[in-house]
């Protein structure tokens, strides 16, 4: 006997409704890992042209004819540019589509690293820093909240795959601009306090008085021209999704469950401001001096202390790798802990026997290796018991910058005012305490329990986001 025409019918129909939800979740799927390929991919690009500028500095001095000393206000003018971008992203991401933000931002780096080269003037070079500078802070704060809008829970592994990429970008950079193009500048160094002495007071004569102006150096143009289109390839990528039907916001499966909120929201969000500051103003002030301290205070060579700094930088990338794995089998509380208790001990030794050069090479291994998860874990860590927005976000990396700004230079003023202490390897101790101490004080504050009226405050959000999330799903078929 056939069946009837009506129960036929409803078969059908049971099996297309099955089938369409397998279709619209493979096609998440994929949109998902693309964006997330896309996403390491600028972040390796803003890795290279943060850290291009190390190398290519003295040749960006004799464009401008300026001598290095007095050319220290580019590195400002990033900071401040970053700290707007960051800002600017913070605001923007949670009021427009996430891929044309950061394919425009992409878009802003790529013209200033086409332009950097071609400025003759000081002004004009710190113009361009500046907005280099904008583009990472609004790349910065979307790339960290949209790994997490699209993992959910499971964004540990991919947020420190995100920052391991900007790690293997900075270690790249010098070897692109000194073997690649062949740059005159010394690969080696990576900050103003490295530099040759004697560069210090060399002075460079320009070729013309035009604010901008074709390079006497064309590997310097070369340059910044090869990571210029390598970032407007990506933009492309970064693009795509936007121009997708499928492709408009909504929180992946996995974070629209239902919205988190510590009890003490803001407080919590405060204590990681003020622990990214300490964490992030150490590690660049001992990557920044460490050149220094080795040959002013131990009396190394100067090519075994560039050696130290590449060291630094070497096991903090291959650890920020590893960092991909381990989130995998530890929890990102446990993953902060081991590298608070990493830096500690390293920076303890470092104080402790600071002129031994055995132990400034392994502790500044150990210190490298220790500081490498401690970002994106710290991130992974704040998301699993309140929720960032791009505006929390936004405000923590605000500390992170506010960090690099303030700690490198307050410390290299005091170095100078007591040269005979090692005032470096104080700061970078003091800042592992600091951090240490901090987090079970963060731990506290984000386990609190809520009370009734937050609660249902928050269950009520949830609901929202799902009616949301269910109603453009239903729309994107």
């Amino acid at each position: 006997m056939e069946p009837r025409g009506s129960g036929a019918t409803a078969v059908e129909q049971h099996l297309l409704q099955a089938e369409t939800p397998r279709k619209s979740d493979q096609v998440g799927r994929t949109l998902r890992w693309f964006t997330t390929v896309a996403l390491n991919a600028a972040f390796l690009g803003m890795g290279v042209s943060a850290s291009v500028l190390g190398p290519t500095f003295p040749d960006l001095a004799r464009n401008v004819n300026r001598n290095i000393s007095s050319l220290s206000e580019i590195f400002v003018g990033r900071a401040l540019g970053y700290l707007c971008g960051s800002v600017v992203g913070g605001v923007l991401f949670d009021c427009m589509n996430h891929f044309l933000l950061l394919g425009l931002s992409n878009l802003i780096t790529m013209a200033g690293l086409y332009l950097t080269p071609f400025c003759k003037t000081a002004a004009s070079l710190t113009a361009m820093m500046s907005v280099t500078g904008v583009s990472f802070g609004v790349l910065d704060t979307g790339g960290n909240v949209l790994i997490l809008d699209l993992w959910g829970d499971k964004e540990a592994p991919h947020m420190q795959a995100l920052h391991f990429s900007f790690a293997l970008g900075a270690f790249l950079a010098p070897l692109l601009a000194k073997l690649a193009w062949g740059t005159t500048a010394s690969a080696q160094n990576h900050t103003e306090p490295q530099f040759d002495r004697s560069a210090l007071n060399q002075s460079f004569e320009a070729a013309s008085d035009s604010v901008f102006a074709v390079p006497d150096d064309m590997n310097l143009l070369w340059t910044y021209a090869s990571i210029g289109t390598y970032v407007l390839v990506v933009s492309v990528f970064l693009f795509a999704p936007f121009f997708k039907k499928s492709s408009r916001q909504k929180k992946s499966s996995a974070s629209a469950q239902g919205a988190r909120r510590a009890k003490y929201h803001w407080a919590l969000l405060c204590f990681l401001f003020l622990f990214f500051f300490v964490y992030v103003g150490a590690e660049v002030t001992y990557s920044s001096f460490v050149f220094s301290f080795a040959t002013t205070y131990v009396g190394m060579e100067e090519s075994e202390a560039a050696g130290l700094n590449s060291i630094f930088w070497g096991t903090f990338a291959a650890c920020r790798g590893l960092a991909i794995f381990f989130a995998t089998l530890l929890q990102p509380g446990t993953m902060v802990v081991l590298c608070n208790i990493g830096s500690l001990v390293a920076s303890f030794f470092l104080v402790l026997f600071d002129k031994s050069r055995l132990c400034l090479w392994i502790a500044t291994s150990v210190y490298g290796a220790s500081m490498a998860a401690t970002f994106p874990s710290g991130i992974s860590w704040i998301e699993q018991y309140t929720t960032l927005t791009g505006k929390s976000a936004a405000f923590i990396l605000i500390g992170a910058a506010l960090g690099v700004m303030a700690t490198p230079a307050l410390s290299g003023i005091l170095q100078g005012h007591y040269p005979d202490l090692p005032v470096i390897l104080y700061t970078c101790l003091g800042s592992a305490v600091l951090t240490t101490v901090l987090f079970p004080v963060m731990y506290k504050v984000a386990t609190l329990p809520l009370d009734q009226k937050q609660e249902r405050s928050i269950n009520s959000e949830g609901q929202k986001i799902l009616l949301s999330s269910s109603r453009l799903i239903k729309e994107a078929k």
